[in-house]
């Protein structure tokens, strides 16, 4: 399979492109910088791989939630190496690349997803994985206090925490979630490659026009006093 997969969702920026079992990946600082780079790095590990975009089977991108700065960014170029290419686009959850990410890293199977939401939040899903259905959601994508996060109710396998939110706000989770092994991972393209081949058997690919972003929160800035209440907490 030919695949390109890049994530612009944090701070990290992600790239990776696979050609049958192997794989270029590069990883680096993003935010304001992923809009000038991401492009330049895709057509050298392009070009590395041996691949012309057109040569893709698809393109995967990381379709957040995430800075919603990073994820504009991954949408539109997305929509135009596809375009231009005529191959389709592959939008991935990042709290579900998260995920993945924690299971090829560390074993684990129940997966709390965690990401640094910004404005004293975080961003949150639980996700188990069982040998053949791949990955399930045990529920929806949320953004909130991380002394709000619970696990869902039912059996499952013993849980994780996974994400990049530990140092700004592990002290603050509910006591039950610090007792948890806790996994540093990320929205990786390695992990977006490795969920693309299910993805794809499941008819998740959509065309260029379609690679849009999952938010899950609107509002990205805070009134004079929301900041001064978070200051004073």
């Amino acid at each position: 399979m030919k695949l390109l997969a890049f994530d612009t969702s944090t701070e990290q920026l992600s790239i990776g492109v696979q050609r049958g079992e192997r794989q270029w990946l590069h990883t680096g600082a993003g935010g304001a910088q992923a809009s000038s780079t991401l492009i330049p790095i895709v057509l050298r590990l392009l070009h590395e791989a041996g691949l012309a975009l057109a040569e893709l089977d698809a393109i995967a991108f990381g379709r957040g939630p995430g800075s919603f700065t990073g994820l504009r960014t991954a949408c539109a170029v997305a929509q135009g190496l596809a375009f231009g290419a005529a191959v389709p686009v592959l939008p991935v959850d990042t709290l579900l690349a998260v995920a993945e990410d924690a299971r090829a890293a560390h074993g684990g199977t129940s997966v709390l997803a965690l990401l640094d939401a910004r404005m004293d939040q975080v961003y949150a899903q639980p996700w188990a994985w069982t040998a053949g259905a791949g990955w399930t959601a045990l529920g929806e994508a949320q953004v909130g206090a991380p002394e709000a996060l619970a696990l869902p109710a039912g059996p499952a396998a013993p849980w994780v925490l996974a994400g990049n939110a530990f140092a700004a706000y592990g002290a603050r989770l509910p006591a039950a979630l610090r007792a948890l092994p806790q996994h540093a991972a990320a929205p990786s393209a390695h992990a977006l490659l490795g969920l693309a081949p299910a993805l794809l058997a499941a008819g998740r690919a959509v065309p260029a026009e379609q690679a849009l972003p999952l938010y899950v929160r609107d509002k990205v800035a805070q009134t004079t006093a929301e900041r001064a209440a978070a200051a004073a907490r």
